[in-house]
């Protein structure tokens, strides 16, 4: 998937016609929060392959 691919999927994920700034902040923060977590994840897995 190219970079303009990717961030079309995501802006048509997170796309809201019911909101004055036409994105679902719930889901957005959702997003983000998943992404966050598995990055924290992987972070802690090659933390412990270094020791």
């Amino acid at each position: 998937m190219t970079e303009k691919e990717q961030f079309e999927a995501i802006a048509k994920e997170i796309h809201s016609d019911t909101s004055p700034v036409g994105i679902d902040a719930k889901k957005t923060h959702i997003l983000i929060l998943q992404k966050l977590m598995a990055i924290e994840e992987r972070l802690v897995r090659l933390e412990k392959k270094m020791k």
